[in-house]
């Protein structure tokens, strides 16, 4: 498996221009954001015992965070960390959210936003996402999204 400096390095090559990057540094914690909401919008009858102690827990979206965390504690426990407080704050605020107003759809349409976004940001780069070579840079994005914002890059 490589390091989470190999990935890092690797996501790096197609994200060199400031605008794409700056585009990034949005786009990519809003798709994650949108994505934990639709996850959370999956019915849970299953996850009823958990709900009784809180709806956070009692969702598809905390068990999601759960295993998304265990890949990101893998590659390094403080980006793991990291990861696990940002997912938290996007059950939290997405929990607060469905209280308001269908979820899934609001998050769907920042779903989408944040991709058209991304390939707008990828199209001045010049340069194809990351993803299109393999499917874990999609889960890479948003810790170097973090990774970049906690060391100022």
């Amino acid at each position: 498996m490589k390091t989470l400096r190999e990935w890092f390095e690797e996501y790096s090559v197609s994200h060199q221009n400031m605008t794409n990057k700056k585009i990034h540094y949005v786009c990519v914690p809003l798709i994650f954001f949108s994505v934990v909401g639709m996850i959370m919008s999956i019915p849970s009858k299953l996850l009823i015992p958990l709900d009784k102690i809180h709806p956070i827990l009692g969702n598809w979206g905390f068990i999601a965070m759960i295993l998304v965390s265990l890949f990101y504690f893998k590659l390094s426990f403080s980006m793991g960390i990291k990861m696990f407080m940002f997912t938290f704050i996007c059950l939290v605020v997405n929990y607060w959210l469905s209280l308001l107003l269908a979820v899934f759809w609001f998050s769907l349409s920042v779903f989408v936003i944040g991709w058209i976004g991304q390939f707008y940001g990828h199209k001045i780069e010049g340069k194809k996402p990351s993803f299109l070579k393999d499917l874990q840079f999609l889960l890479i994005g948003p810790a170097w999204v973090i990774h970049s914002v906690f060391n100022g890059k």
